[in-house]
């Protein structure tokens, strides 16, 4: 558990920025695995290749990083006198299930549409982990203003799903919002745990770990009836959905215990919307919407997040307490 004084260190505004950040790399591997899906016409092989890759990577930094070997260290030990419980270990099937949903929805249906549901789910959960006491920064009070703003990223939510998409089964436009749900609970279980090990990285690594064993299970169920991809595409930048999901999900473990549930995922979710449009735009995917829906519901969600925003750093000041 972490006490004021080590909070205090990390100033808001740059936890702030670090969410932002957080935001963009989630854009980013959300188009790179939907377009890894895409080419190999296989959503749950894409995620495979996404989450092992990084896991590779965490492993070998856990090996060469002193850090990384006292944490790995330390999460031995404490597994083994049951001091962590089960589900602090259960990061990875959250992120597990957000890859696949980005290797199967976000080649067809776009970024924007994939992140306007994220939001929506990330901004509900969030409410509810924090005014519950789950995430590392404790109790924090539900708000008109933050009820406000998750009622109007449901509200972008609705405007998106209005769209008209032809072609695209409604089950695909639900998804994104499960995985923003998924999302929110992963950082406030990555950070407690985080917390435990005295590292992001053990609690990366974990979460790497966990959702690739996941993945792999699902992989080799459907190569099994469907068979395997015809052929792998060659181009390296699609393969570094890993990697990105590495930085991410490390920052998302370090900054919770700043910030709060919420506030990281409301953070994170500046990032994704501007980072989600712009690539969009710039890249459109197959059924994509118009631009100018797509900017409407953008800017709906965005506005949740500053109402939700404003009055809650008050809040947390006033009404959070540590976490047993």
């Amino acid at each position: 558990m972490q006490t004021e004084a080590s909070r205090a260190r990390v100033p808001l505004w740059a936890a702030l920025a670090g969410a932002v950040l957080v935001g963009v790399l989630t854009a980013l591997q959300a188009r790179i695995n939907g377009q890894l899906g895409v080419r190999l016409g296989d959503g749950f092989t894409a995620a495979v290749i996404s989450f092992g890759s990084g896991l590779a990577i965490l492993i070998l930094l856990s090996f060469l990083l002193a850090d990384g070997r006292r944490g790995a260290a330390r999460l031995v030990r404490e597994v083994r006198a049951r001091r962590i419980p089960w589900w602090m270990l259960a990061g990875g099937a959250a992120g597990a299930f957000t890859v696949a949903t980005q290797g199967l929805a976000v080649g067809l249906i776009g970024v924007s549409l994939f992140t306007v549901g994220v939001v929506a789910g990330q901004t509900v959960c969030g409410l509810v982990l924090d005014r519950t006491g789950y995430g590392p920064s404790g109790v924090v009070a539900v708000t008109v203003g933050r009820l406000i703003g998750a009622a109007l990223a449901l509200v972008a939510v609705a405007i998106s799903l209005g769209g008209g998409l032809a072609g695209i089964p409604l089950w695909m436009l639900v998804l994104p919002f499960l995985a923003g749900a998924g999302i929110a609970w992963q950082q406030a279980t990555n950070g407690r745990l985080r917390a435990r090990v005295g590292t992001p990285l053990t609690a990366t690594l974990v979460n790497f770990a966990g959702g690739t064993a996941i993945l792999a299970v699902a992989a080799g169920i459907r190569i099994a009836i469907t068979g395997p991809p015809a052929a792998f595409p060659t181009d390296p930048w699609i393969y570094l959905g890993g990697a990105v999901g590495v930085v991410y999900i490390f920052l998302s473990a370090a900054l919770v215990a700043y910030t709060g549930v919420l506030l990281l995922g409301l953070g994170s979710v500046v990032g994704l919307l501007i980072t989600a449009i712009v690539l969009d735009a710039l890249w459109p995917a197959a059924g994509d919407q118009r631009l100018v829906r797509e900017a409407i519901t953008v800017g709906i969600a965005l506005i949740s997040v500053v109402v939700a925003v404003v009055p809650w750093q008050r809040a947390t000041r006033r009404l959070r307490r540590p976490s047993a």
